[in-house]
């Protein structure tokens, strides 16, 4: 070949560094991530966000980062699959010990969990406080200090209370706290007690209302209200064998309500394959009622 056909030939074809360079424009431009860079959410709380009592405790604990090091899956990792199947990218953290409050959080796990998060959702003890339950003042004073923790890390940071639901227990029982009330009493004392913590701290940027979908659900004849009296048939049992924590069912709705809310998705956009409730043994029409549940909880409907 001539050196005149030689020079042709190579000007026919890109040098190989900028084959490679193309090649790695199209793959980022290929890739769900490259739009937007992971997020990165910590969830802080007790056995309400581990799911305890049910499955939801160990799923897929591979799928977030556990700060204490104990496999728990969680409200985490339903929050993590549900990100998934909506092509949203999080980078998904909790910091959880059973029976905590956030004072707890505050004062024990400060070194694990004071970093630079986009977004917080914390979780306060079921009662408020674990001896006088009720009461909201252990909650008015930790939740803003760990709002100011969190937003001097980030100051774009968003920081989220949970608001949790009633427990049939404290309901339904003579030793309870709400005993003689109605049943949906205790989640509204519990929303108005982390509105106040919200209304009294600039950093706080909103409630989730959790045991408010717990209420509607049990209002539109999804969930029995009293597990006390037998199950009423064709409906589901939010709460777990011992009355107080939430069983899949209820988990399910939780993380629901977590997720629309953080990332104004809506539930209902998951469907009835939705993947985490076929990996809990929950049925599809179950799913899409909870999701529909969220949904108009959320203000999506």
């Amino acid at each position: 070949m001539t050196k005149e056909g030689i020079i042709k030939r190579r000007r026919g074809f890109l040098p190989i560094e900028a084959l490679i360079a193309a090649l790695a424009a199209l793959l980022a431009l290929a890739s769900p991530a490259s739009a937007e860079e992971a997020r990165r959410i910590l969830f802080i709380g007790n056995s309400f966000t581990q799911g305890a009592t049910s499955a939801v405790m160990h799923y897929r604990p591979e799928s977030v980062t556990d700060l204490n090091g104990e496999g728990v899956g969680g409200i985490p990792a339903l929050f993590a699959r549900f990100a998934e199947q909506a092509d949203q990218a999080w980078k998904v953290s909790h910091e959880t010990r059973g029976g905590s409050t956030l004072g707890f959080h505050l004062n024990e796990r400060r070194d694990r969990i004071e970093a630079p998060w986009d977004v917080v959702v914390m979780q306060q003890y079921s009662v408020l406080d674990p001896e006088r339950p009720g009461d909201p003042a252990q909650t008015l004073a930790d939740a803003p200090a760990l709002a100011q923790m969190f937003t001097r890390a980030n100051p774009a940071v968003d920081v989220y209370l949970m608001a949790a639901w009633s427990r049939a227990d404290q309901v339904y029982r003579e030793d309870g706290h709400w005993y003689g009330r109605p049943v949906a009493a205790m989640a509204l004392d519990l929303r108005r007690a982390m509105d106040i913590a919200d209304a009294a701290s600039p950093e706080i940027d909103g409630v989730i209302p959790v045991g408010e979908a717990w209420n509607r659900a049990m209002w539109r004849g999804v969930a029995d209200p009293n597990p006390y009296d037998g199950r009423t048939f064709g409906q589901i049992d939010l709460w777990s064998h011992d009355q107080y924590h939430a069983s899949i069912d209820g988990s399910y709705l939780e993380a629901l309500v977590v997720f629309g809310y953080v990332t104004g998705i809506d539930p209902r956009t998951l469907g009835p394959d939705e993947q985490a409730a076929r990996d809990l043994g929950m049925p599809a029409r179950v799913a899409q009622a909870l999701q529909q549940v969220a949904a108009a909880q959320l203000g999506m409907v």
